[in-house]
C-alpha cells in the first residue's frame, strides 16, 4: 500500500474532521447509525411485481398476488432480524410500490427520500402450476450501483413454497454490504 503523500494525508484528515464535525452536529444521514461497533445499512424493500402467465384452468392469478405481496413482507421482517441491516419503510403515491407501477427512476426517488442506502427489488413469474422463477436485486444508493443480481426458481404454489424461496434471498442478502 504505501505511505500516503502528505496531500493524501491532508485530504484524509480534512475528510476525518468533516465526518466528526457532521456528527457533532447531527447532521449524518439517518440511514447509518453508528453506535460503538455497530454498524446498520438501512435498507427498503420493495414489493415485488406479479406476472402470472401459468394458463391454469381456474384463475388463481388473485390469490398469487398476495403469495407475491406477502414474500416481499417476508423479506422484509427476515432482514429486520439481520443484525447489520435497518428495515424502513418505502412511501409511494400508488397502492404497490414496485419497480413496475412506479418505473425505475420513481422507485429510486422513493427510496432515497426514504433515506435508505440499498433499495431491494424485484419480481415473481408464475410459469406454470408449479414453477415460480423470480428476480432480486440490491442496489446501493449512494454510489447508484448494482450490488448483486440474483435468479432463483422455485417449485410450489403454496406458502410455504413462497416462505422458503424468501428465506433463500434473505441468506442471499446478508453477506452484501455497501462500501
Amino acid at each position: 500500500m504505501g505511505i500516503p503523500s502528505p496531500r493524501a494525508a491532508a485530504h484524509s484528515v480534512a475528510r476525518g474532521c468533516a465526518t466528526i464535525l457532521l456528527l457533532l452536529t447531527g447532521l449524518m444521514s439517518p440511514a447509518r447509525s453508528l453506535a460503538g461497533n455497530d454498524y446498520s445499512i438501512a435498507v427498503v424493500v420493495a414489493d415485488f411485481d406479479n406476472v402470472d402467465t401459468s394458463g391454469e384452468a381456474g384463475d388463481r392469478t388473485a390469490q398469487h398476488a398476495v403469495r407475491v405481496r406477502d414474500f416481499s413482507s417476508l423479506l422484509r421482517e427476515g432482514l429486520a432480524g439481520v443484525a447489520n441491516y435497518k428495515v424502513l419503510r418505502l412511501e409511494c403515491d400508488k397502492p404497490t410500490c414496485s419497480v413496475g407501477s412506479l418505473g425505475a427512476d420513481a422507485l429510486i426517488s422513493a427510496a432515497r427520500r426514504s433515506r435508505a442506502r440499498v433499495l431491494v427489488y424485484g419480481g415473481i413469474h408464475k410459469m406454470s402450476t408449479l414453477i415460480q422463477w423470480g428476480e432480486m436485486q440490491a442496489v446501493d444508493l449512494d454510489r447508484s450501483q448494482l450490488l448483486v443480481r440474483r435468479s432463483f426458481t422455485f417449485r410450489g404454489d403454496s406458502d410455504e413454497a413462497f416462505r422458503h424461496a424468501a428465506g433463500f434471498i434473505c441468506e442471499s442478502l446478508k453477506g452484501i454490504t455497501p462500501r
